[in-house]
Formats: structure tokens, C-alpha cells, sequence
């Protein structure tokens, strides 16, 4: 599949965390082919190619994509559609990183009209709380999965272009229907990034804050990581993935509700049910990791 990628021109905009991470990979693979990143802070960018983890740089992303043969759009879904619009027409293959495909997808029909064929919607479930180019790592999509979300009309050479890239880079891939996908990750990501926001900046709020944070254990600690994220990112993904993750929240206040009738009750048995089968899930959830079937990265 790595073949696919020899001898192309291969164009990361927004070298962060995810398209650095790509860049660097590429580079590690050691593959014949033309890599350039794209981006506003001219410091970065030199600093990628002194990496020698791409080819070149540029600041313009129209003149950056002419005559490329890939293009992976790696910024926040709010920013896609900007960035689609100075892309403009391009037979490149051209597939993003967002996190959440509906608005990704109707940005692409608000500057085409309809989503261009060469056009593959992607979506890397890997991460971490830190951000920027200096967080990247070549590794970073070893063994996690990456969801692509093709429409009836996606050209399939165009796919299996996409799919080779980040198989190359270690992830496996996988397709989904774009409902299916943004509700699925308004479960498992934007949910919990929310809850770790909300108690961090509910407990932030209360006098002895202070006092609090420098007694709180490690339970804490692992529960509040992610509230470190990119206070950016996720405003927009909540904002591009509202309704699924209201509807998701909605479910998870009656049950912080039911548990707080079941404490103020004293409803030893119900409250052991709760755990038991809390326990028995999570337990799963770590089978299925350990047997390949799922990631314990965080990711948008």
C-alpha cells in the first residue's frame, strides 16, 4: 500500500499535533515522495524542514496545493471550510482530519455545491492533551484507528489513496456513515472532554480551590487529563457536534440524577448494581483493547 504514496506530492496543512505527527511519519518511512506543510507561523514551518520531516513549506495554501496528489487538511472542524475555499478546485485527493464529519461535510457542500469526488472525510481517534508540532511524534497512529466516512459518490481510488497513508503510518482503517460516526464520538471523546472540563472548572470556582487541587489523588489526575486540551479545539468541535452531544448528555444527567436519588436513599443494593455493571463494561472495554479492538489514546 506504501507504494501508492512513492514518487507524490503529499501537503499537510496545519502542522499540528495530527499533521506533524503525519509529517514526521512520512519522513521515518523513508518514502521517495515530495512532503510540504502549510501553515501561518513561519518558525514552525522552518523548523519542520529543518527536522527534516518535510520537503518545503508555505504559507499560501492555494499555491502550496498546485500539483499535489494528496492533501490532508489537519485543523479544527470549524476551520475546514475556510481552508477548503482557498484549496478551491484541485484534482489532488484531498481528505481532512476533522473530528466531526457533519460539519466537515457540509462545508464542503457550502464551497462546491456537493462534495467534490476526490474529496475522502477522515478522521485520525488519536491524540493527546498537548497540542502544536512540538507534541508530534512519528508513532503517534501506531495501532489506533482511523474512521473514514466516503459518501456514494467518493471516487475509490481516492479511498484506498487515503487508507494507504495511514495504514503506512500504523493505523488501521476503518468506514463509517457520518451520523453513525459523530454520534459514536460524541459518546466516547466529546462527552468525557466535557465532564473533565466541567468538574476542573466547577472545583476551580470554589474558595478553597487551591487547597482542594493540592490534596486531590491520582483519580483526579487521570479523570481531569484531557480538561489540559486545546481549549480551542474542543469550543469547536461542541460546537460542531452539538445535538449528538446533548443528546448523549442528556442520558448521562438522568443517570447522575438516579445516583443521586440512590446515595440520598441509601440504596446499598442499587448502588452495587450501578458499580457491578459499570465494573463489568469497562472491563470489557479492556478486552477488547488488549485484543486490538479498540484505543486507549485520547483523541478529538
Amino acid at each position: 500500500m506504501s507504494s501508492l504514496l512513492a514518487n507524490k506530492k503529499v501537503v499537510i496543512i496545519g502542522p499540528g499535533l495530527i499533521g506533524g505527527s503525519v509529517a514526521r511519519g512520512l519522513a521515518q518511512q523513508k518514502l521517495d515522495c515530495e512532503v510540504t506543510v502549510v501553515g501561518r507561523n513561519e518558525n514552525v514551518l522552518r523548523d519542520i524542514v529543518a527536522d527534516g520531516n518535510a520537503s518545503g513549506y508555505s504559507t499560501d495554501i492555494k499555491k502550496a496545493c498546485e500539483n499535489a496528489d494528496l492533501v490532508l487538511v489537519a485543523v479544527p472542524s470549524l476551520t475546514v471550510e475556510a481552508v477548503l475555499a482557498e484549496i478551491g478546485d484541485t484534482s489532488a485527493v484531498v481528505t481532512d482530519a476533522a473530528s466531526v464529519k457533519g460539519e466537515v461535510i457540509g462545508a464542503a457542500r457550502r464551497v462546491f455545491g456537493e462534495v467534490p469526488a476526490n474529496f475522502v472525510p477522515g478522521h485520525p481517534i488519536a491524540g493527546s492533551e498537548h497540542s502544536g508540532y512540538t507534541a508530534s511524534f512519528p508513532a503517534l497512529f501506531h495501532g489506533k484507528k482511523v474512521i473514514l466516512t466516503p459518501l456514494d459518490n467518493t471516487d475509490a481510488a481516492a479511498v484506498e489513496l487515503v487508507t494507504a497513508l495511514w495504514e503506512m503510518l500504523g493505523a488501521e482503517v476503518l468506514q463509517m456513515d457520518v451520523p453513525q460516526h459523530d454520534a459514536v464520538l460524541a459518546a466516547t471523546s466529546h462527552l468525557p472532554h466535557l465532564l473533565a472540563f466541567a468538574l476542573v472548572d466547577t472545583l476551580s470556582q470554589q474558595g478553597a480551590s487551591e487547597e482542594i487541587f493540592r490534596c486531590a489523588a491520582g483519580g483526579f489526575r487521570d479523570f481531569t487529563r484531557i480538561a489540559s486540551s486545546d481549549p480551542q479545539m474542543w469550543h469547536d468541535i461542541f460546537l460542531a457536534n452539538g445535538e449528538p452531544t446533548v443528546t448523549v448528555l442528556d442520558d448521562y444527567i438522568e443517570n447522575l440524577y438516579r445516583l443521586r436519588k440512590v446515595i440520598q436513599e441509601k440504596d446499598s443494593a442499587e448502588l452495587m448494581t450501578t458499580f457491578t455493571r459499570a465494573k463489568e463494561s469497562r472491563d470489557r472495554f479492556l478486552e477488547l483493547l488488549a485484543a486490538g479492538g479498540a484505543t486507549d489514546k485520547q483523541s478529538p
